[in-house]
């Protein structure tokens, strides 16, 4: 599973619609949907700054710590 599927579980986590998501990041909806569907690469800043708006900053340390993808988004939907 890819960068852009998780953030975008975060996403949905947090009930944040992408309009949503992009006004709290101060960017736009097609940079959000091109990020979810890794399109697109993004910063380090942008990276943190969704896991703030989203409260997955865990999620985020999984994945730089070498998680496999599906483990987090299964552990983020309460699935064993």
């Amino acid at each position: 599973m890819k960068l852009g599927a998780i953030m975008q579980a975060c996403r949905e986590r947090a009930n944040l619609s992408q309009e949503e998501l992009a006004a709290k990041l101060n960017t736009s909806r097609s940079s959000i949907s091109k990020i979810e569907n890794d399109r697109v690469s993004f910063d380090v800043q942008m990276l943190l700054k969704w896991a703030e708006v989203t409260s997955a900053k865990e999620v985020v340390v999984a994945f730089l710590y070498g998680m496999e993808g599906l483990s987090i988004v299964q552990s983020m939907r309460g699935v064993a």
